[in-house]
């Protein structure tokens, strides 16, 4: 029995030598390139994200992070990739999770990955989402909007882009009368329309809600999440001014966490569990990191820094967690289409 005690005891020590440590990860990266997809084409919105990251990232993994633009199914086709690639810690992603999330659940055709199953490192930006309208508006409240006499019009671009699944989302929590209008390129040309009383609704980013608010045309009625904005800390969420049914409380907080997966890091499966804590350890650093926070907030690419943990717990919770029945229900409120 010592024999075997004492063989067990090298047996234990060989392999704890042998695992990977922080220092053999770091050598890894060394001199290596790794790719920052982007799934959406040069100048937008994540490709300013992921251009300002890259460098901060560069520094922590003593790496070259190079920004790929990959365009294609609203970036579905480069999520799909990315779930193929080959788990070696060379490839992300900067994700629009809740697209991400949303085409999964309603079964967009197109999707071939499972967010599920994923490895995520990081949510960059977390914004609280609000309700526009012009601002000479009758809708002043919520109140306001259930007494509309005909349906209330909101702008959106597509079936899955935030807007458009946040009205319809909105419009069944409160039982109000809506009609979301698709085809706008995007929130500003929404904006433009709400200015010109063309539309009667947007439902944006508070980021973005605060540059149309400046501009003058337009204001804010509700927040719809839990949180209060960093721009409008006087308004209220929903869930402070309304008696909402569990239902509908339900159906606002699974939206809220969707929204709340923003542009989350994200790579392939089963990444080795050393490489993968030094990846965690290096985006924390680099999110946390005051210079990028201050670059963030000047340019108005604020970061909101999510741990690798309540990232994967958010996802798990949309996803995984879902059950067929709410499944069906968020496919059935939101409309989308399958392409």
């Amino acid at each position: 029995m010592s024999a075997m005690r004492l063989a067990a005891a090298f047996l234990s020590v060989a392999m704890f030598s042998t695992a990977p440590t922080r220092a053999d990860e770091a050598e890894f990266y060394k001199g290596k390139t790794v790719k920052m997809i982007v799934g959406f084409g040069p100048g937008g919105g994540y490709d300013a994200y992921a251009r300002m990251l890259a460098p901060y990232f560069s520094k922590r993994l003593g790496a070259t992070v190079v920004v790929e633009n990959q365009p294609g199914a609203g970036s579905l086709a480069a999520l799909n990739r990315l779930y193929a690639a080959p788990p070696d810690g060379l490839q992300m992603m900067l994700v629009n999770g809740t697209a991400a999330a949303l085409s999964q659940i309603v079964g967009v055709s197109a999707v071939k990955y499972d967010l599920g199953k994923m490895t995520h490192i990081a949510t960059v930006s977390v914004s609280p989402w609000l309700w526009l309208v012009p601002k000479g508006s009758p809708i002043q409240s919520i109140a306001d909007a259930r007494k509309a006499s005909g349906d209330i019009l909101w702008g959106a671009g597509g079936p899955i882009d935030g807007m458009s699944d946040g009205a319809q989302v909105t419009c069944e929590a409160l039982a109000l009368k809506c009609r979301v209008v698709l085809g706008y390129k995007g929130s500003n040309d929404v904006a433009l329309a709400l200015a010109r009383n063309e539309m009667a609704s947007l439902y944006v980013s508070d980021t973005s809600a605060n540059n149309y608010v400046r501009a003058g045309d337009v204001r804010p009625v509700a927040n719809m999440s839990r949180k209060r904005s960093r721009f409008f800390p006087s308004l209220p969420t929903v869930f402070e001014t309304e008696k909402l049914s569990p239902e509908s409380e339900w159906l606002l907080d699974f939206h809220s966490t969707v929204q709340d997966l923003g542009r989350i890091i994200t790579l392939p499966p089963n990444i080795p569990a050393a490489r993968l804590a030094f990846l965690q350890e290096a985006a924390k650093q680099m999110l946390t990191d005051k210079e990028l926070m201050e670059e963030g907030e000047k340019s108005q690419r604020y970061i909101d820094f999510v741990d690798a943990a309540a990232t994967t717990k958010n996802v798990d919770k949309v996803i995984n967690q879902l059950t067929p029945a709410q499944r069906a229900r968020v496919s059935k409120v939101t409309e989308i289409e399958k392409k």
